[in-house]
C-alpha cells in the first residue's frame, strides 16, 4: 500500500470520526473480528479495535450518540461535549493508520487527523444547528439517518478500496466545507439582520 493509499484511508476515518467517531471505532472493530476487513501488517495498530473492551464502550457510546442525535437540540449539547473527543479520537484513529517505523510520519497524520476531524465536526455541529431551527422535527431524523448511513458506507468504501480512499477524503473534505460555508450563510441571515428602520409617527 502507497503513501497516497494510506493518508487517503486516514484522511477519510479522521474525517468520518469528526461525525461518528464511536460508529467509526466500532464498525471498524467488527469489521476485522469477522475478516471481513482483512488488516496489512503494517495496520496491525488498528487490532486493539477488536479487542472486546474497545469494541464494548464504543458500541455503547455508537449508540447513545444515536439515539442523542435524533432528538432537536440534545443533538447539539451532544456535539458541544464532544468539541474535543471527536478531534483527539480523529487524529488516534490516523496514527494507527501510518507506519509506526517512520515518527515524522505519524506526527503528520496525528495532526492532520486531528484537525480533519475537528473540522468534520465544525461542519456537523453547525449544519445541525441550522437543522434545528427548523420547526419539523422529521428533517432532524433524516439528515441524523443519512449522517449514519453515509459514515458506514463511505468508511467501508475507504478500507475496501485504498486506492480510491483519497478521493472519498476529497468529496468528504469538500461536504464539511459546503457544510460550514452553509451555515455561515443562514446564520448569518438568521441573526446578523440589520433592524428594520421602525415608521415614525
Amino acid at each position: 500500500m502507497g503513501i497516497i493509499e494510506i493518508i487517503g484511508i486516514a484522511g477519510s476515518v479522521s474525517l468520518l470520526s469528526g461525525w461518528r467517531l464511536y460508529l467509526c471505532i466500532f464498525a471498524t472493530g467488527l469489521a476485522m473480528r469477522l475478516e471481513a476487513l482483512p488488516v496489512p501488517e503494517h495496520l496491525a495498530s488498528l487490532g486493539v479495535l477488536e479487542n472486546p473492551w474497545v469494541m464494548g464502550i464504543a458500541a455503547v457510546g455508537a449508540l447513545a450518540e444515536f439515539l442523542a442525535d435524533k432528538v432537536m437540540w440534545l443533538d447539539s449539547a451532544w456535539d458541544t461535549v464532544h468539541t474535543l473527543v471527536r478531534p483527539v479520537g480523529g487524529a488516534l484513529l490516523a496514527l494507527a493508520i501510518v507506519d509506526p517505523s517512520d515518527p515524522a510520519t505519524q506526527v503528520i497524520a496525528f495532526l492532520l487527523g486531528g484537525g480533519a476531524s475537528f473540522l468534520a465536526h465544525g461542519g456537523k455541529a453547525s449544519a445541525r444547528a441550522v437543522v434545528n431551527t427548523s420547526p419539523e422535527p422529521v428533517s432532524n431524523v433524516a439528515v441524523s439517518t443519512a449522517e449514519d448511513v453515509a459514515t458506514v458506507g463511505l468508511l467501508w468504501f475507504a478500507y475496501e478500496y485504498p486506492v480510491a480512499a483519497a478521493g472519498v477524503a476529497a468529496v468528504l473534505l469538500i461536504i464539511v466545507i459546503g457544510l460550514l460555508w452553509m451555515a455561515k450563510r443562514v446564520i448569518s441571515r438568521l441573526f446578523f439582520r440589520s433592524p428594520k428602520q421602525i415608521p415614525e409617527g
